[in-house]
């Protein structure tokens, strides 16, 4: 076939069919034509490596499993246009799940490896594609039978799959067992014992949920502290209930217990409870998932154990890239280590300083704000504190800098370096109380410059960490009225500051743009995602949209219809595609090259698809810069 009959071609084949024409052409040139003799043995099951995927343009495949006994099990015949080895390749860390034998004839055309995965890391369709098939295959017992899926952490395509593709639904759930609020301690330990159960959920009078109770409660609040066994249960319960849907991923519920610090989820909504489910049978479950690891850095005992567990987080990074998972799981994996990390931080200083003086937000910014850290991250955070009487003012301020100060100075031993631009906590400049934070964005968004908004955009970006939740939602209040009533200068300027960076592209968009790095031709790949960030967050604020996480942003803009469908998607794939190609590039740098992740990256070493790629990406985020200037900056002259 001629370029153009292959084309043709290859728009026939599932999921080819579902790639833009530009990228299939792309796909064209890297396919290589290969003959097979009759009965050639092509793969053999769960031994042949697979060097990519192979599409069948004549001929035939016979593909089955063989048993103990070399007898042929569920036998299937492939004929023209179907694509073989993409299970394999993704999900049985390359070995080909069946054996494969050719009718004479046949001839393939094969793609290898490493394009492949490009595809699926770049368009979601035609990644679920082959998890929905292998999904749905796996519901045959037979089938499911006859698939060995690796038992080592590193290569278990099969497992991480299962894992962040399961529903809630899909998981056995746990009868909910409860007792009025009233009822007295030793009566709830009888009904714990009677009906063998660990977790006991607490009604008020309207039989809503309100706590729930368990061994653990009833050591440390009740035996512990010489409570009468008459108390009411309501008096020594655990809070706050924290609920799912259903529709929920488990890699969903992991996250949610470890933020919340849970250890049960209510599974259903507004008080309409199917059951419940504990993180201890979740990690059971999912014993080869990043979340035991996540739960082992909950149980580090000192700043030393801390900084090796942080140490690992590349290799967890490169694992999961390599097996698929979509880049914004992997963002959530990270920042859920690092949150915890900094969690346990805090807590021990509290340890040792004593009980903080007033109530206090520790808050964190920038990427870690957005839930978008990656390998190469430093400290963005800063610290609310209550406002007090006059007579306090000084005592609260001094406990809260010696604090902020042994936190910055313990995170940066683990790993989390110091901002350069000195946006922490043990800044004097943030650490504040309430009313004077107020005042600041008040002055950012009233009295807004270009300069201001390039300086202080990333406390625009900030998100709750520990402590007092309502403080919080005040400085939030406060946010969205002067945002009402004072914001049109300031969001011009915004709007103005994402379209500083402009896409690496030449001149009729043919070539990326690069500087030279010793010998190399580079692009900075972060600053390539900034006007994705930096646009997305101006609507957000023009709409008083509070969110911080720039996925989660996009996914509220369209539901006000902002953004149109289409829209959302191609901006949310571009972020997460290059979020993607970021992170693996900083996992290769700190495992393989044993240097500091950077953010820098070489065009000439991506594949040809790759390429297309981040042309088809630079496209997009001009065609939107030159929206936003449109919208945001004529509209004020």
């Amino acid at each position: 076939m001629n370029e153009s009959e292959r084309l043709a071609f290859l728009k026939t084949v599932k999921p080819f069919h579902l790639l833009p024409e530009e990228v299939l052409m792309g796909v064209v040139n890297l396919l290589e034509e290969v003959r097979h003799t009759k009965e050639a043995v092509i793969y053999q099951q769960d031994v042949s490596k697979m060097r990519g995927v192979d599409i069948l343009v004549e001929g035939e495949y016979n593909a089955f499993f063989y048993d103990s006994s070399q007898n042929k099990r569920l036998p299937e015949s492939y004929g023209r246009g179907f694509c073989y080895g993409g299970f394999s390749v993704l999900l049985n860390k390359k070995r080909s799940i069946r054996t494969v034998i050719a009718k004479k004839g046949t001839v393939v055309y094969f793609l290898h490896r490493s394009h492949f995965r490009a595809l699926c890391q770049a368009y979601e369709d035609f990644f679920h594609y082959f998890t929905l098939e292998f999904a749905r295959r796996m519901l045959n017992d037979e089938y499911a039978h006859f698939v060995k899926p690796s038992n080592t952490l590193d290569e278990n395509y099969i497992a991480a799959d299962k894992f962040y593709s399961r529903k809630l639904e899909t998981v056995e759930i746990r009868e909910l067992i409860s007792c009025p609020a009233g009822t007295p301690v030793h009566e709830a330990a009888s009904t714990m014992g009677r009906h063998r159960v660990s977790c006991l959920f607490v009604e008020d009078e309207q039989q809503r949920i309100i706590g729930y109770v368990t061994d653990i409660t009833l050591r440390d609040n009740v035996v512990a502290r010489q409570v009468s066994l008459q108390t009411p249960i309501r008096e020594v319960m655990d809070a706050p209930i924290v609920s799912i849907s259903p529709d929920a991923y488990v890699y969903e519920a992991m996250l949610l217990m470890f933020r919340t610090k849970t250890r049960y989820l209510l599974i259903g909504e507004e008080g309409n409870y199917s059951g419940f489910i504990s993180r201890n049978k979740l990690l059971s479950d999912q014993s080869q998932s990043p979340f035991v690891f996540i739960q082992s850095v909950k149980l580090a005992l000192s700043v030393e154990e801390l900084r090796k567990k942080w140490q690992k987080v590349p290799e967890i990074v490169y694992q999961l890239l390599n097996r698929g998972v979509k880049a914004e799981i992997v963002n959530q994996v990270i920042t859920t280590v690092a949150d915890t990390i900094a969690q346990k931080v805090i807590e021990g200083v509290i340890d040792e300083m004593g009980p903080p003086p007033a109530k206090f937000v520790f808050m964190v910014l920038g990427s870690e704000g957005r839930k978008e850290q990656t390998l190469n991250t430093d400290q963005d955070n800063a610290i609310i504190y209550e406002d007090k009487a006059n007579e306090q003012r000084e005592l609260v301020r001094d406990y809260f800098l010696k604090f902020a100060e042994q936190v910055s100075e313990q995170l940066n031993t683990i790993g989390f370096s110091f901002c350069e631009g000195g946006f922490m906590a043990k800044n004097p400049k943030w650490t504040h109380s309430l009313s004077h934070w107020k005042r600041n964005y008040k002055t950012w968004i009233g009295e807004s410059s270009p300069e201001r908004v390039m300086n202080f955009a990333t406390f625009f970006d900030c998100r709750f960490l520990y402590g007092e939740p309502a403080i919080m939602e005040e400085l939030k209040e406060f946010l969205n009225e002067e945002l009402k009533s004072v914001g049109e200068i300031f969001i011009y300027h915004m709007a103005k500051n994402a379209l500083q960076y402009e896409p690496p592209l030449t001149t009729f968009f043919k070539n990326i743009k690069t500087f030279s790095k010793g010998s190399q031709k580079v692009f900075n790949i972060k600053k390539t995602m900034t006007p994705i960030v930096d646009l997305v967050r101006v609507y957000a604020l023009k709409n008083r949209i509070f969110l911080s996480n720039t996925g989660e942003r996009l996914e509220a803009l369209k539901d006000l219809g902002v953004f149109k469908e289409t829209e959302y998607r191609e901006l949310l794939q571009s972020y997460y595609y290059l979020m993607g190609m970021r992170l693996k590039n900083q996992a290769v740098q700190i495992i393989h090259d044993k240097t500091d992740a950077d953010n820098l990256l070489d065009p000439n070493k991506l594949t040809q698809v790759e390429q297309v790629t981040l042309k088809e990406i630079f496209k997009v985020i001009a065609e939107f810069q030159a929206r936003i200037k449109l919208v945001f900056t004529r509209q004020l002259y």
